[in-house]
């Protein structure tokens, strides 16, 4: 799951102070905590001022629980989509109601977590903190409809094994444990560090049917390894999970492992750069954009988590897609796959940016290049392309 950029937005109003009476309105939690990370949100009405006040939180339950926190006061529309999209935008889940017991219930336990591991709690306390002032305790019952609401609901033997796999490399052997019928060690592979899942290639036994060989690319701390794993389901849930071998491989064996086609069209832009990426950005909203040193990145994430869906798992398949805009007026667009690129061209001709368009060249290439050429020093895609060529 890659990780959001965050922008502070500053709100017009002054904030309120723990003491201020908030009536609830609603909240929701993204059904992403299979993936590991989760967007919580809270609408809350103030009885002094009659304003609305909205909270976002971001929760990591691998390494950084409690990570992020956002408020807006008021109902300014753009401000609110904006910190929604910059929390929950990239990960691809569907926003599902909760209680009030149920969200404060969620951030108590995730301050346990940051207390847990010495992680210090996100700015903004004086707004949040009547959240932790009385500890929410949930009943059995209670607490397994919750799990249900946090969760992408699991259809197939595949989708059960990848986010299972998912969990337990990444140490975190609760979540694990919801996709599981019966008691078995979780923990096989403790030895290493909390990892990422960035491929998993799953076999099933043509003689024992719900039995399955998993191929196991990790990495933590810049290093890889392959672990080979058994798993057993029945009716899509994980039945038993074995240890069979693993090896470390090189980072470049790994790239290998991890290459695919890339679909490129580049465009000349007629256009200021820096004001048609101010456009790009409006049409892109939800995308996650970085800047480099010579143009900016715009990353669209599909709507959904349906990647984890398949045989053949990989992690950087929840980008639909790239857009780079060049400081000297080009821009690269490119997908993973052919329908993708299709999409991401008639996205642009029926935007308002199609008149400043003109399509200067369509690739297809065996393993992605775009990173490599924002890497690199050149200013053209197509002289960047000449050069590798010769190499």
């Amino acid at each position: 799951m890659t990780r959001p950029t965050f922008t502070v937005i500053e709100g017009g109003l002054s904030v309120p102070k723990n003491a201020e009476e908030k009536k609830f309105v609603g909240a929701y939690i993204t059904d992403t905590r299979l993936m590991g990370v989760t967007g919580l949100y809270i609408h809350w009405k103030l009885s002094e001022r009659s304003s609305d006040f909205h909270q976002f939180f971001y929760f990591d339950a691998e390494e950084y629980g409690f990570e992020t926190y956002k408020s807006i006061l008021g109902n300014d529309v753009e401000e609110i989509a904006s910190i929604e999209q910059a929390l929950i935008g990239g990960l691809g889940g569907r926003k599902v109601e909760l209680t009030q017991r149920e969200a404060r219930y969620l951030i108590s336990q995730y301050a346990r977590f940051n207390n847990r591991h010495g992680l210090p709690l996100p700015e903004g306390r004086e707004e949040y903190g009547f959240l932790l002032e009385n500890e929410t305790v949930l009943n059995p019952n209670e607490q397994k409809i919750l799990n249900r609401k946090q969760c992408d609901e699991i259809v197939s033997d595949y989708q059960a094994i990848n986010y299972f796999l998912m969990r337990c490399f990444g140490h975190d052997y609760e979540a694990a444990s919801w996709l599981c019928d019966g008691k078995f060690p979780l923990d096989i592979y403790a030895e290493h560090k909390p990892a990422t899942l960035c491929k998993n290639t799953i076999d099933e036994d043509e003689y024992e049917p719900g039995s399955y060989l998993c191929e196991s690319l990790i990495e933590y701390d810049d290093h890889y390894m392959l672990l080979i794993s058994e798993v057993t389901v029945k009716n899509n849930r994980i039945t038993s999970f074995e240890k069979c071998s693993g090896f470390p491989v090189s980072s470049a064996e790994a790239a290998m492992m991890l290459s695919r086609a890339e679909f490129v069209t580049v465009y000349e832009v007629l256009m200021p750069p820096e004001e048609f990426g101010a456009a790009l950005g409006q049409m892109t909203l939800g995308s996650m954009t970085t800047s480099h040193e010579n143009g900016k990145l715009f990353l669209a994430f599909n709507k959904n988590n349906n990647h984890v869906n398949k045989r053949v798992f990989r992690l950087s398949e929840d980008v639909f897609g790239l857009y780079y805009i060049t400081d000297f007026g080009q821009l690269i667009v490119s997908s993973y796959s052919l329908p993708g690129i299709h999409a991401l061209e008639r996205d642009l001709r029926k935007s308002v940016l199609a008149p400043y368009l003109m399509a200067t060249a369509k690739y297809e290439f065996k393993e992605p290049v775009l990173y490599e050429f924002i890497q690199s020093d050149f200013e053209d895609f197509n002289e960047f392309l000449d050069f590798i060529r010769n190499e």
